[in-house]
């Protein structure tokens, strides 16, 4: 077996804060409301997985297609503006 089975945070695959995007990126923008004690990073990075590549879990087709080429990724995080947690 080439992968250890078991869940792993989102934010080490799907945040990356120093991604500059292309003219062929599909940008969206997505409000979040993190569970009290999952940083927003994470939180982000949840919706990035999910929304593209994501599995709660590792699974042996991780390494059949291009990941870096068909993930999500969240790269940038505001604050909502008088909003406590958002």
């Amino acid at each position: 077996v080439g992968f250890k089975a078991g869940v792993k945070d989102y934010k080490l695959t799907y945040y990356t804060p120093d991604y500059k995007t292309k003219d062929t990126d599909i940008l969206a923008a997505f409000r979040v409301t993190p569970q009290p004690g999952v940083p927003p990073e994470e939180a982000g990075a949840a919706v990035a997985a999910e929304s593209s590549t994501g599995t709660w879990t590792t699974v042996w087709t991780d390494g059949l297609t291009s990941l870096d080429r068909y993930k999500g990724r969240c790269y940038h995080i505001e604050p909502v503006a008088g909003e406590e947690n958002q």
